[in-house]
């Protein structure tokens, strides 16, 4: 019997970005047993899913987590993210392994030079072509989310019903990757159902200043960035009609379960091949700029000062002119 290590420590949405590879290890290779390495943080991440079957966390020492794995044992070790770290486990197992590709410095090339050489092929196929060589195809199936049953909403304690409202993910880890204000205030304004706000903690007061200043719109907005875990705000994504979305967590969580999206794109670009996987999706960017991407990851402010790359964002296009369209084009890139 098998067992194979998968290496990646974060973050949430890289993190289930990986879950077609688990499934697929553990559904191909005859009596695979699947083992996963990540941080304590993401634990939730892992209480449902039913294709790993361990789940080591680092915390504090590196050493002490590799002594741990070695008494496993493992066949093969799945290297996910391809940095020192994982590096240093590997050499240290000194068991057979397959490490992902980056792709640095085609991504150095389309953020500096602005020279995209990169493949358009989503992460999820290139985190499939990893396990290639053992035989491993990708079954098409998706990404995996598995909500516990303690944590499914009840929509009536909101006032909502099943697919009659929009869940919104307000949040991102960084500060360009979010619309400001005044461009939340204006999404929310261009719908005509009730609007979820969700996001982490360090969102809520944008979420509180949204919520108010869209009081007056004939559909509620309710905030609840930061109140909610993150398996409660997953159950939101689940229920909804359709998913607003910046290039986030939560995007790939919605992806997970089918919804269709509106994904909203600042400095980073979809070419790095992290937009929704395998859903309806509809990319709404600001292509009239030329110092686009000014990162693959995002910044605290906009290196040039001006944050076009949202402040003048034409949202009304993005979401008055798609839902005319009989047949929109959704999806912008291959997956």
């Amino acid at each position: 019997m098998p067992k194979v290590l998968v290496l990646r420590f974060s973050s949430i949405g890289d993190i289930v970005l990986t879950t077609p590879v688990v499934r697929n290890l553990k559904q191909q290779l005859s009596g695979a047993e699947v083992h996963y390495c990540t941080k304590s943080q993401f634990r939730i991440l892992f209480e449902d899913n039913p294709y790993i079957d361990k789940v080591f966390y680092l915390d504090k020492s590196l050493n002490n987590l590799i002594e741990e794995l070695k008494r496993e044992n493992y066949d093969y070790v799945i290297d996910l993210h391809n940095n020192l770290r994982t590096s240093i486990i590997k050499w240290r197992l000194g068991k057979k392994s397959f490490t992902f590709d980056k792709l640095n410095f085609k991504k150095w090339l389309l953020v500096n030079l602005k020279v995209d050489v990169l493949p358009p092929v989503h992460i999820v196929d290139r985190y499939m072509s990893t396990v290639k060589k053992l035989g491993i195809t990708n079954d098409a199936k998706g990404l995996d989310y598995f909500v516990p049953s303690k944590d499914i909403v009840n929509l009536q304690n909101y006032g909502l019903e099943p697919d009659k409202y929009i869940a919104f993910a307000i949040g991102a880890q960084h500060a360009t990757k979010r619309l400001p204000l005044h461009k939340l205030v204006e999404a929310c304004s261009l719908q005509n159902m009730p609007l979820i706000l969700l996001g982490g903690k360090e969102d809520k007061t944008m979420g509180d200043s949204v919520a108010e200043a869209c009081k007056d719109l004939p559909f509620s907005v309710i905030n609840l960035s930061g109140q909610l875990s993150l398996n409660q705000s997953a159950s939101f994504l689940q229920q909804s009609k359709f998913v607003i979305s910046h290039d986030t967590g939560l995007m790939h969580i919605a992806s997970a379960f089918k919804k269709e999206i509106y994904s909203i794109w600042g400095n980073t670009v979809p070419q790095f091949g992290m937009y929704p996987y395998q859903t309806k999706y509809h990319v709404l960017e600001n292509n009239s700029i030329n110092c686009r991407p000014c990162s693959k990851i995002g910044y605290k402010n906009c290196p040039k000062g001006h944050f076009k790359c949202m402040n003048e964002l034409n949202l009304k296009y993005g979401f008055e002119e798609i839902k005319k369209q009989e047949n929109p084009v959704s999806r912008a890139f291959p997956n």
